[in-house]
């Protein structure tokens, strides 16, 4: 179930993935009259968001959703829903709908329903989801040992709430929001993007037997229901 793209540069990576999700979404659109863009944060994959926005997609029919969310306000300098405003949601592709996670309860608990409601409305396997991996074996939200984890890798619901460990990756923001492994499945399409030497050594690593729990992103990896296609470039 995976499929890996390694390029010899990242410039060739992220002309070869903004074609990719160019294509998949407009095919989705044009088959079922809707599409779903899962997006996830990182300095990566801003560079594929600016150059889609700036082309002339049926952004009024893709459903810009994300992946996971810090539960944080917009203003705080660590919002992933902040981050794509200022790189995914301009120019032409302002026009899509647009589905965040943080809202105004005070834990990700307690505003977990708004956030399922609003999820489990997108369409399934009509569009394609951008998935980032930390040197900690996490993606999504999916951190090692997190309270939480469990349900996220395991319920059939949308999204799921749970409290990382604080790390350096993590940082102080450990109460997060995330699409569970379920509707990461249902996505349509899984684009697992990394870059450098430092990263590939971590998915190779998580490509071996192991604990879930240890390295989460086997998880993802593992799944036998939606194939995995690994973009890697130095």
């Amino acid at each position: 179930m995976i499929q890996e793209h390694f390029f010899e540069s990242r410039e060739a990576l992220i002309d070869a993935l903004t074609e990719r999700c160019e294509q998949r979404l407009v095919q989705q659109v044009a088959s079922s009259g809707s599409a779903a863009f899962y997006v996830s944060g990182g300095s990566t994959p801003e560079l594929v968001y600016k150059a889609l926005s700036s082309r002339a997609l049926p952004w009024q029919s893709i459903n810009i959703a994300m992946v996971d969310e810090r539960w944080v306000d917009i203003d705080h300098p660590r919002s992933n829903e902040a981050f794509l405003g200022r790189c995914l949601l301009i120019d032409k592709a302002a026009k899509a709908p647009f589905v965040g996670m943080k809202n105004a309860a005070q834990n990700p608990c307690e505003g977990w329903q708004q956030c399922e409601d609003q999820f489990s409305a997108l369409p399934e396997k009509q569009g394609i989801c951008i998935l980032g991996m930390g040197g900690d074996g996490h993606t999504a939200s999916f951190f090692p040992h997190a309270n939480g984890l469990e349900n996220a890798l395991q319920s059939d619901h949308s999204v799921a709430a749970l409290t990382a460990h604080r790390s350096d990756v993590t940082g102080e923001e450990v109460d997060r929001m995330t699409m569970t492994l379920h509707a990461i499945q249902q996505s349509g399409e899984i684009i697992l993007l990394i870059t450098g030497q430092d990263k590939l050594d971590v998915y190779q690593r998580a490509c071996e037997s192991g604990d879930v729990a240890d390295m989460p992103v086997r998880a993802v990896l593992n799944q036998q229901h939606t194939p995995v296609h690994i973009y890697w470039a130095a």
